[in-house]
């Protein structure tokens, strides 16, 4: 099967990685990163050439694989990284830490339409050569199957990174997006893989919130393509039972549990702020947007085509302001 055609919304596979510019006293603008100070300061020096601090911050990263694939696919989006990434590679070129930021920068630019898709797989393939327990390379081959690719390519990328590594935050969270534009209406295979796969993980795993960024990415497609009004709290999105039930659950998982320590926590607090305020459940919204802080993720405010930094502080304002 073809790759779906683009869906309006980050979906797309071109998406503005730095929107401050566009808000530049915005306290909530978007930034990948999401609060990873050491890799802040390894994407700064990478921006002006220092190569030595991005290899330093992936050594010590070690096999933490949700934090590995999240510090390189960050480092990746940095205008520069392909020229130092490419310096880094050179000077060591059996370095698997520098084959996995190029090729992941490879996949960046494919993704923008700069790339030849097949030079970033076999760049991809060359650094999973180096690191065969790494899920890195196989996550950016993930990235460009889910928007490039057919639906085996897909499924097998995201098989090999499940093999690595099963409870695989980021690439759990790319194929929800993918089966949401590709499954047919009625066949609930968008719900039954996330809520399967929140059964399957452990409890203290983050992939319990799953099933509520499935039921986001489904009224994102549904908006772009069925004439769904895009805010979610007037599509009655959340008034199904069993959309009540996920979202309820999502929320009491984190209210025991919490996801202090994962590096992609920001996108699960985001997801679940936009769904409680979606469902009108602000005081539990209130509570999520503190924990949030300034730390706005582009998805899902900006589901299904709208200004994320604007969608947020709107949704922030009604929920604080109600609760």
């Amino acid at each position: 099967m073809p790759p779906p055609p683009p869906l309006a919304g980050p979906g797309r596979a071109v998406a503005e990685d730095h929107r401050a510019a566009a808000h530049p006293r915005c306290a909530h603008c978007p930034d990948d990163a999401l609060g990873d100070a050491e890799l802040i300061s390894a994407r700064a020096a990478l921006a002006q050439g220092r190569w030595q601090s991005a290899r330093s911050l992936l050594l010590h990263t070690g096999e933490d694989w949700d934090r590995r694939g999240h510090r390189v696919t960050v480092l990746a989006r940095e205008p520069y990284a392909i020229a130092w990434s490419r310096e880094w590679l050179l000077a060591e070129p059996g370095s698997a830490g520098a084959a996995t930021l190029y090729a992941l920068t490879l996949v960046r630019r494919a993704l923008r339409g700069k790339e030849p898709p097949e030079r970033a797989r076999d760049a991809c393939a060359g650094a999973a050569a180096l690191s065969p327990a790494d899920p890195t390379p196989w996550l950016g081959l993930l990235l460009l199957a889910r928007h490039l690719g057919t639906d085996e390519e897909v499924r097998d990328s995201f098989a090999e990174v499940r093999r690595r590594h099963p409870d695989h935050h980021h690439a759990h969270h790319l194929m929800a997006a993918r089966l949401a534009e590709t499954e047919t209406r009625g066949t609930d295979e968008l719900r039954a893989f996330a809520e399967r796969s929140a059964t399957e993980a452990p409890a203290d795993s983050p992939l319990a919130v799953l099933p509520v960024v499935a039921y986001n990415e489904r009224h994102r497609v549904l908006a772009a393509t069925a004439g769904v009004p895009a805010d979610p709290a007037c599509a009655g999105h959340w008034a199904e039972p069993a959309a009540r039930r996920a979202l309820s659950a999502a929320f009491d998982w984190w209210l025991e549990w919490g996801i202090e320590e994962h590096p992609r926590r920001h996108v699960d607090l985001n997801h679940l702020a936009h769904a409680t305020c979606g469902a009108g459940r602000y005081a539990e919204a209130a509570a999520l947007f503190q924990r949030i802080g300034r730390h706005t993720t582009e998805v899902p405010w900006s589901y299904p085509d709208r200004d994320p930094c604007e969608a947020f502080r709107a949704a922030r304002r009604r929920a604080l302001g109600r609760s």
